[in-house]
């Protein structure tokens, strides 16, 4: 280096080399990232797509189980009917209105309207073991359609598995790469910085200005990570004292972050602002749009709200995710997971694999993602399928707001 210093057209072409070389870990982190992103947003979709697929195979399933009952009422009933039939045509009519013929007019009138009302039953028999007979086909074809559609269930929660694999991959792979990038960078600027000083007389200098910038930018991290935390602390406090003016109206039974007899934490303070269930598609500022059906309960939180860990477990997602924004996932054990969107940016206190406890402060409420204002998105999972957290979370002494 001290002898490209002095050959000026050799520093030249080192700088243009390291600018380069700067440029290309930029591209390949930004490739890198853009890959990531993508495998998120196929994990959303797969998981959207399963969702659906086992909402759909309850539904079949239920109207298979009802037509079946109806089946065999209406099977029941035919049987009782032929019995009733047989009873009555004990002897054959016809024969008897022929024998009978010799008699009064009276004794034919008679025989006549038996035999009238012996064909009306034989007709309402029909009928009934007609429809009986539907119902035992619609019966069958409903659960027909329950066997294939718990079989499409199957096939996509296999496919929103390996998303989730491939997603948190790519995840990981722009996570290394941009540490990766970024402490390349910092090496050849530095090395930039000392080919473009003229004079190799500065070379001590300029070290001494590597140590400072590097202490100050120290300082400046610290300084921002302290008013980072105070400001969730000032944000906690102001919501508990919220809700301690309004009668505890935030939380039902109890308050965000405190931990129940079962080891469960409400995650954040603030009323239900969105249920469980069917609902409009919401877009974001980002363009970004929800589906039709809302797998979550929304809490109405404000920007910068503090969220809590819902109970102990391991960090499995902690980064941007499609129409989530961003999101943090904790597995819990026992098949059971929590998921917590629209977190603001720059606003996580996790990180994939750590593990948390309950009540543990893990991030700040935001509206990043498909939302349209601050509020916390949460999700409970058990297994592949997302339930309604409201009796879930009630159950275990941790009633949402």
């Amino acid at each position: 280096m001290q002898n490209a210093k002095a050959n000026t057209v050799s520093a030249a072409a080192q700088v243009s080399a390291i600018e380069n070389l700067i440029a290309g870990l930029q591209a390949q982190e930004q490739e890198t990232r853009a890959a990531a992103e993508k495998s998120a947003n196929e994990l959303e979709v797969a998981q959207q797509e399963f969702d659906d697929a086992a909402r759909r195979a309850a539904d079949i399933q239920t109207q298979a189980d009802a037509s079946k009952a109806t089946a065999e009422a209406a099977t029941t009933q035919a049987g009782q009917l032929a019995a009733q039939l047989y009873r009555t045509g004990g002897t054959d009519l016809s024969v008897n209105l022929f024998l009978e013929g010799e008699g009064d007019g009276a004794d034919a009138d008679l025989l006549l309207a038996k035999l009238g009302n012996m064909s009306k039953l034989v007709e309402r028999s029909a009928d009934v073991y007609e429809s009986a007979q539907t119902a035992t086909n619609n019966a069958q074809s409903l659960s027909d359609q329950a066997k294939v559609a718990q079989a499409e269930r199957e096939t996509l929660r296999v496919a929103a598995e390996l998303a989730l694999s491939a997603a948190q991959a790519a995840a990981q792979a722009a996570a290394n790469a941009l540490a990766e990038s970024e402490a390349k960078s910092v090496e050849l600027e530095q090395q930039l910085q000392f080919m473009r000083d003229a004079q190799a007389t500065t070379t001590a200098g300029y070290e001494a200005g590597v140590a400072e910038r590097a202490r100050l930018e120290a300082v400046r991290v610290a300084a921002e990570a302290a008013a980072r935390a105070a400001a969730v602390r000032a944000a906690a406090a102001a919501a508990e004292a919220a809700a301690a003016s309004s009668g505890g109206s935030g939380v039902s039974g109890s308050s965000a972050g405190s931990v129940s007899m079962s080891g469960w934490s409400v995650p954040a303070s603030g009323r239900i602002t969105g249920g469980y269930g069917p609902r409009s598609t919401i877009c974001g500022s980002s363009g970004q749009c929800s589906g039709s059906f809302h797998y979550a309960t929304d809490l109405g939180t404000g920007c910068g709200a503090p969220l809590y860990a819902a109970r102990a477990g391991v960090v499995t997602w902690a980064g941007a995710l499609g129409t989530y924004g961003n999101f943090v996932k904790i597995s819990h054990g026992d098949n059971v997971s929590t998921g917590y969107a629209h977190i603001e940016d720059g606003g996580y206190n996790v990180r994939v694999g750590q593990s948390v406890s309950a009540g543990q402060l893990i991030a700040s409420s935001g509206d990043t993602g498909a939302a349209q204002g601050c509020h916390l998105h949460f999700e409970v999972w058990i297994g592949g399928n997302r339930i309604n957290p409201v009796p879930f979370m009630a159950d275990r002494g941790a009633s949402l707001g």
